[in-house]
């Protein structure tokens, strides 16, 4: 296994909303992921909807004030990449789609032999992906893999997990627990567990072959919610409709008011910190 010993720095950050989401592409991030990773220098990177976005800016304060924590916010729904060019004239060619960059992930890390660790969904959801993913890559080392259960881990389970994961020897850890509870999950072990944390998302339902992507054109258009919704009408009209429309607003109001960067407070992390981990 390859190894480098410098301290890789993230891309930079442009602020939406109040919130640092980086400027960033697919090969970009893969490489510093990589990087990162068999340095053994960790970090901690998600994959940005709007849905993220909106709820990191609507609560600057705490989620928020996490969120501006992470190494990386990559743009992972359109019109947060149409926002970043429009305000930051960040030039992005694409956005950088969950599903998309854990198989391109994936990819960097057999050829590189990085190994990975799988943690989310359900037992049937995490066996089906670990197939696949082994199937598209006959090189990939996953080191290990589980689905915690949906309740709130207790402490000894909490602390049992992040002993597994490391125990594991994993460079990369694939967190598919839903927004913004692994977001949660990443922040709070920031600092505890070894390997890069990477919050994928729905990448694990998706690749595991038990829910449909939208198709390209819609992705390209910056339709996928409308496809999910008509998927899973019930569970999701509520979370698009308030998130879409907040979206429209402060982008307005980002447009004719404008915005300062709001970084992490120090003091406020240190008191994050201190709040023991409890899953939303």
């Amino acid at each position: 296994m390859e190894s480098i010993g410098v301290f890789i720095q993230p891309p930079r950050k442009c602020d939406l909303f109040g919130i640092g989401v980086t400027a960033t592409n697919y090969d970009e991030l893969v490489d510093w992921c990589v990087e990162r990773a068999l340095a053994d220098e960790g970090g901690i990177v998600d994959l940005t909807p709007v849905h993220g976005l909106m709820l990191a800016a609507r609560n600057p304060g705490d989620y928020g004030a996490k969120m501006n924590a992470f190494d990386v916010l990559a743009p992972d729904g359109q019109p947060v990449r149409w926002a970043l060019n429009f305000f930051h004239k960040s030039n992005l060619a694409d956005r950088v789609y969950g599903p998309e960059f854990t198989l391109r992930c994936c990819d960097a890390a057999a050829r590189r032999g990085v190994p990975i660790y799988l943690y989310g969904s359900s037992p049937a959801v995490i066996e089906k992906l670990s197939h696949n993913l082994l199937e598209r890559f006959p090189d990939l080392k996953i080191a290990g893999q589980e689905s915690p259960p949906y309740r709130a881990l207790t402490p000894e389970e909490n602390a049992a997990a992040i002993d597994r994961i490391n125990a594991s020897g994993a460079k990369l850890l694939f967190l598919g627990i839903g927004c913004p509870k692994q977001e949660e999950f990443a922040f709070a072990h920031r600092k505890s567990i070894k390997a890069v944390q990477l919050c994928v998302g729905a990448a694990f339902d998706f690749h595991a072959g038990v829910k449909r992507m939208a198709p390209k054109w819609m992705q390209k258009r910056g339709l996928e919610w409308l496809y999910r919704l008509l998927s899973e009408p019930r569970r999701l009209w509520k979370r698009y409709f308030m998130t879409n429309t907040l979206f429209i607003l402060y982008f307005l109001r980002e447009w004719f008011v404008g915005s300062r960067p709001v970084p992490p407070s120090r003091a406020r992390i240190d008191e994050l910190d201190a709040v023991p981990f409890n899953e939303p």
